[in-house]
């Protein structure tokens, strides 16, 4: 990591049927091997597919679902003489999101649907209803934090 200066965030294009950077964001996380076609083909499935179950709009649902997964609070190391603690601190809006997107894409990864497009589709409205494996794991972070709520003060 370089100590000089911090890395420029990119700026990302909204995606040409939406118009939404976060809808763009998530499918270069679903994307393979650099193939965007594919992605593209998977998440505007999956959209249709929510599209039908929900009768709502699928952005929405997405957003929602987004929402739901991101987490407020993680925990760090710290090493504190000779010992290391798990802190718990306050996630940054930008990291806020990755993580969402990041959990969601494993969660309907890890699914067994039989196409991808079905798995995101079911991973992305369970977890607008608060349930699944992304939501799971959100809880799972703030249980840990809460549980490190003792070593707040070594924060930096």
């Amino acid at each position: 990591m370089s100590r000089r200066h911090s890395a420029e965030k990119r700026q990302v294009l909204a995606d040409p049927k939406f118009k939404d950077i976060i809808v763009t964001k998530f499918m270069n996380q679903i994307m393979r091997d650099g193939k965007k076609s594919v992605a593209e083909r998977i998440v505007y499935g999956a959209f249709e597919l929510v599209e039908t179950r929900a009768k709502k709009n699928p952005v929405e649902i997405f957003h929602a679902a987004l929402e739901a997964v991101a987490p407020s609070v993680e925990v760090r190391s710290r090493r504190v003489g000779g010992a290391t603690y798990q802190v718990p601190v306050e996630v940054r809006t930008e990291r806020r999101q990755a993580l969402a997107i990041r959990w969601l894409s494993a969660a309907a990864a890890s699914r067994n649907e039989n196409t991808m497009r079905e798995r995101l589709a079911g991973e992305l409205m369970d977890a607008s209803q608060g349930r699944g494996n992304a939501v799971k794991k959100r809880e799972d972070t703030h249980r840990m934090a809460d549980a490190n709520k003792a070593f707040a003060h070594y924060r930096w």
